[in-house]
């Protein structure tokens, strides 16, 4: 049976991409008489507000969507403590107390997720009183693994590539896992078969990949969806604050203002967007 998920973090409301990935979420499942997961990334230090989770609930109920709801994050941290010590165990993970001013200085390129790490604390001794990220030793990681292979449904079979990011974290300073560690394991957890989210993702797939490989666990399939794009082209994203009041896309604004949920769905399920918002290309074009 097909298992899909939104897994959204409450570190700011929901907007209309956030509706758009859901929705495509949900609808794969359904189609397929499978289950849709709604699963709360509540791991982000302070900036995680427990007040939203149920903000989010709301807004996807007026969507007119229906969901299992699984574990939180926050209450598996045990899991990412153990995978830690696995990796650890085949000495693939070492402490590292750079700064991201740090590798900015000093990194000779750029992967996926910015500057690339130069590797300044792999094999030095660091002084265990200092807070450290646990990194990945991805050239040794990569050689255990051996050659790799994923499927997209949009992209089709990919040959992992994990090294284009170079030593990625799995452990941050200032939370218990990375985004590719807990979702990789979560995923495994909550037995999703299809990971289904934006096009801005696809690259993380290779590390995840990597991570199922090193840690015994299953093998999803990934659907990777086209983002909604603001008028210059970007991206909607918290962190610019395209679901805060205001903005004209959060979804609880638009909810409370008496909104039509159903028909917003239909409306993005048609690609019939709201002005000023666009579709960005799909993988099958882009690749």
């Amino acid at each position: 049976m097909i298992v899909t998920r939104f897994a959204p973090s409450p570190n700011g409301p929901l907007h209309l991409g956030h509706a758009y990935s859901a929705i495509v979420a949900h609808d794969l499942a359904r189609a397929r008489g499978g289950r849709f997961l709604l699963r709360i990334e509540d791991i982000d230090g302070t900036r995680s507000r427990p007040e939203l989770v149920q903000e989010f609930r709301e807004d996807l109920a007026w969507l007119g969507l229906e969901w299992d709801e699984v574990a939180p994050q926050s209450s598996r941290l045990a899991s990412y403590a153990a995978a830690a010590d696995r990796l650890r165990a085949q000495g693939l993970l070492y402490p590292c107390t750079c700064t991201r001013a740090d590798i900015a200085t000093l990194a000779t390129g750029m992967g996926p997720d910015g500057p690339l790490y130069p590797g300044t604390c792999r094999g030095k001794a660091i002084d265990p009183a200092r807070p450290a990220a646990w990194r990945l030793d991805m050239a040794k990681a990569v050689e255990r693994a051996g050659p790799l292979d994923w499927m997209d449904e949009v992209a089709g079979m990919q040959r992992a590539r994990p090294e284009t990011f170079g030593d990625v974290v799995l452990l941050r300073k200032e939370a218990p896992a990375s985004y590719h560690l807990a979702a990789t394991l979560d995923d495994a957890a909550d037995g999703v078969t299809l990971v289904t989210r934006g096009t801005d993702l696809f690259a993380a797939s290779h590390v995840h990949r990597l991570l199922q490989a090193l840690l015994g666990l299953p093998v999803p399939t990934w659907h990777h969806h086209p983002l909604l794009l603001d008028v210059q082209g970007r991206k909607l994203a918290k962190r610019r604050g395209s679901g805060t009041q205001g903005s004209g896309w959060g979804l609880a604004e638009r909810r409370r203002a008496g909104g039509d949920g159903r028909a917003l769905a239909a409306d993005l399920r048609a690609g019939r967007l709201p002005a000023g918002i666009s579709l960005g290309e799909g993988l099958d074009k882009a690749l």
